[in-house]
């Protein structure tokens, strides 16, 4: 007699299961926020062990990243940003910005990430909760900045980013980077470095 009760077919390749992965990611950082939701959690979720989601996304950050399709990897941008020399930081953040948000494949996500966060308060929280945790949090441990600073710096990026590429405010959006960069550079610098 046949054991019907067994599943048939292939079992489920990467593909499959990354993708499970990142849907009770998701889920489970709707649920618990960015801090509540653990890698071993989410494994348990999938039906996978915690190896296989490290092996996937290298960590929490990296799932978050690919669940929420996050445009921009931190452990990537900031290094960038931190490795300039200290007098230069207000620079190399702008230049970092204006690179992200002129991708316009980049800057997709993330509008539609802020316009999620201005309507839905859980949204909201989740992008609050890893902001905070992994760009102003690592931003801290990187530098000697104040909180304060390095949130103003975050605050005025946005804000001209918003101008140019979202309401496209002249004679911002036709602006060059070089030009924004002079201008906007220097108060940077000063929230970074006071």
């Amino acid at each position: 007699m046949t054991d019907t009760s067994a599943p048939r077919g292939r079992r489920p390749g990467p593909t499959e299961t990354r993708e499970k992965i990142l849907a009770e990611a998701r889920d489970l950082f709707a649920e618990k926020g960015y801090d509540g939701a653990s890698l071993r959690a989410i494994a348990r979720a999938a039906g996978v062990d915690p190896a296989l989601v490290h092996h996937f996304f290298g960590n929490k950050e990296g799932v978050f990243i690919e669940a929420m399709r996050f445009p921009v990897d931190p452990s990537v941008v900031l290094p960038r940003i931190m490795g300039a020399p200290r007098d230069r930081l207000g620079e190399a953040l702008v230049r970092t910005f204006l690179d992200v948000w002129g991708d316009e494949d980049r800057r997709a996500p993330m509008l539609a990430m802020l316009r999620s966060a201005m309507t839905n308060e859980r949204a909201a929280a989740l992008l609050r909760e890893f902001v905070t945790v992994a760009l102003f949090g690592r931003a801290r441990q990187a530098t000697d900045a104040p909180p304060l600073g390095i949130q103003a710096a975050a605050a005025q990026m946005i804000g001209l980013m918003i101008l140019r590429y979202v309401l496209r405010i002249e004679p911002l959006a036709s602006a060059t980077e070089d030009e924004l960069i002079e201008l906007v550079a220097p108060a940077i610098q000063r929230y970074l470095t006071s």
